[in-house]
């Protein structure tokens, strides 16, 4: 016969036979209210598989009696925001960048896309708002390589710059000259020291006068022919002002004589066959709304 429950003398109830530094665990019994929650729970979970997609099996998964989907809730929500921008769409196909911008309502819409379609494709180098960062042109300024103008955007998003996959993509590369001993290293210092005085807000401090003096020529015969005579550049060929403060590989003495030597060129992804026609043209009044389009 088994021994008769102990009781705790305090409260009346049972124990488990738990104890612990003198401490001995009551035989409580559950909450009805707790139990009662906890049951409707399971019915719940049953009822929820039964619904609902939830077992998986070999060859697929149990789709639920009601049959829903996310991916098909998703699929008909972008069918009906797809439906309610056609109106739009349709105006931006039919239209150039330019007359795009003319329409008040339409350019407030293309804006609008473009920011989305910039922020999935090109933030990602050129930063959110086009702010640029290092080795990455800013497009919220006034400065181009390629040109600002509507028409030279589009063609640079669609073709991209020194890529592989487009045969109309734009190309420039800029001579070598330490690495392929087209001038010598004095040379190069003293071309880098006249490069900075092309720009009337450079400290004379960061650069030595003398040795510009010399450059001076050197980059007469071997520079200003893209980048032009006072180095305000050459949107045709690519070749970038170095008459302002804006630099992509940086500014400073050391960093122009590095750019000489050996110099770094980007590569821009081609986006025609990436991106819908519709998405380039308002991408390309996007970015040209940034502040820096001409």
């Amino acid at each position: 016969m088994a021994d008769k429950a102990e009781r705790d003398p305090v409260t009346g109830v049972e124990t488990t036979g738990h104890e612990w530094d003198g401490i001995k665990e009551l035989d409580n019994p559950m909450p009805k209210w707790w139990l009662y929650v906890f049951y409707a729970s399971i019915v719940f979970s049953v009822i929820w598989w039964a619904l609902y997609p939830s077992w998986p099996a070999m060859s697929g998964y149990f789709g639920g009696i009601v049959g829903y989907s996310q991916r098909g809730d998703l699929d008909e929500r972008m069918a009906r925001a797809e439906a309610a921008q056609a109106v739009w769409r349709d105006k931006i196909a039919a239209l150039e960048p330019e007359e795009i911008a003319a329409d008040q309502e339409l350019l407030f819409f293309a804006v609008a896309g473009g920011e989305v379609a910039f922020k999935e494709n090109c933030a990602p180098c050129h930063g959110l708002g086009g702010a640029g960062q290092l080795y990455y042109p800013t497009l919220a300024d006034d400065d181009w390589i390629w040109g600002g103008t509507m028409e030279d955007i589009a063609y640079t998003i669609r073709h991209g710059i020194r890529n592989a996959d487009d045969e109309d993509a734009r190309l420039s590369e800029m001579p070598a000259y330490r690495r392929d001993e087209l001038l010598e290293p004095q040379q190069i210092e003293d071309v880098a020291n006249y490069v900075l005085t092309l720009y009337p807000g450079t400290n004379p401090g960061a650069y030595d006068a003398e040795a510009a003096a010399r450059g001076q020529e050197v980059f007469a015969d071997n520079c200003a022919a893209c980048h032009g005579e006072d180095g305000g550049g050459d949107h045709f060929v690519g070749a970038p002002a170095l008459n302002d403060a804006i630099w992509l590989y940086g500014g400073d003495r050391d960093d122009i004589v590095a750019q000489v030597g050996t110099p770094n060129h980007g590569v821009m992804p081609a986006w025609q066959g990436r991106l819908s026609e519709d998405d380039i043209k308002m991408l390309t009044v996007y970015v040209h709304s940034l502040g820096g389009g001409r």
